[in-house]
């Protein structure tokens, strides 16, 4: 009678360690175990709530200002500390230029001549457009080009590389975030990703869950910046990372405890 309470006892916890499929297949719609899976066929399809990210103070922007005519590269010059001529040699190259400059509290960069721009709120392409109007008083038919570069957001617990990621790709999504940790462990918990971000001077915390599809659709689908993701473990992680390494230890202890009773109940 002994020995089978002990052996259910076992069987008990080695069964609670166990974490099926379920838990670990992204963005699930009832078809984990389903075998009849249409293949090479159109399932669903999905409206994208695209987040399109707006300049903030103290973003860093790589502003490039160019034009083909050569007389404007000595005013172009004066934009920049260091410049990049393309074409070189002298006749006809444009001026390349490409450097960071960091938006300030009001929401804005200073140049020389041409003054103050305000930039926040702004999308990059508002951006680009909005420095091409600016120096046109200036050059001859310049074009501007504007990228973010230093988009960046943290991911700390069960992934295999927690870090603060740096991308200049704004348009990151929760799974490529994920990615680009380098993945989740084993043991996280795929239900309950706590994301902590910055709106202004607050702090605000949501959930997600990865295993839905219906994230797709979700208004927090997409990472802004500065954000916060915390993934926790499941409640496996004690058996497996602590348990385990132990069994063949607590397995001898058993046996010797049963051993025992055995030989003071004769």
């Amino acid at each position: 009678m002994q020995r089978s309470f002990w052996c259910l006892l076992i069987f008990v916890v080695l069964l609670s360690a166990c974490v099926p499929n379920r838990k670990y297949v992204y963005l699930q719609k009832d078809d984990v175990d389903k075998k009849d899976i249409p293949v090479d066929t159109l399932v669903r399809s999905y409206s994208l709530k695209i987040h399109d990210y707006r300049i903030q103070p103290l973003d860093i922007l790589s502003i490039r200002i160019e034009s083909l005519t050569p007389d404007d590269y000595n005013f172009i010059s004066k934009l920049y500390p260091i410049i990049e001529q393309s074409g070189g040699g002298g006749g006809g190259g444009a001026a390349n230029p490409i450097t960071g400059f960091l938006v300030n509290n009001d929401g804005e960069i200073e140049f020389p001549v041409v003054g103050k721009l305000h930039f926040a709120g702004l999308n990059v392409f508002e951006a680009q457009e909005m420095l091409r109007k600016s120096f046109i008083p200036y050059l001859k038919d310049p074009v501007a080009r504007v990228m973010l570069m230093n988009f960046r957001f943290t991911v700390l617990g069960e992934v295999n590389g927690e870090q603060l990621v740096v991308s200049r790709n704004t348009r990151v999504t929760f799974i490529e975030a994920i990615g680009l940790a380098g993945g989740l462990t084993e043991l996280a918990d795929r239900t309950k990703i706590k994301v902590i971000r910055q709106v202004g001077n607050e702090s605000k915390v949501f959930y997600l869950n990865l295993l839905q599809e219906d994230l797709l659709t979700a208004n927090h689908f997409y990472v802004q910046q500065n954000d916060i993701i915390v993934v926790p473990p499941l409640q496996q992680r004690p058996f497996r990372l602590y348990w385990s390494q132990n069994l063949s230890l607590f397995v001898s202890t058993v046996s010797v405890v049963l051993l025992v009773l055995n030989l003071t109940t004769r």
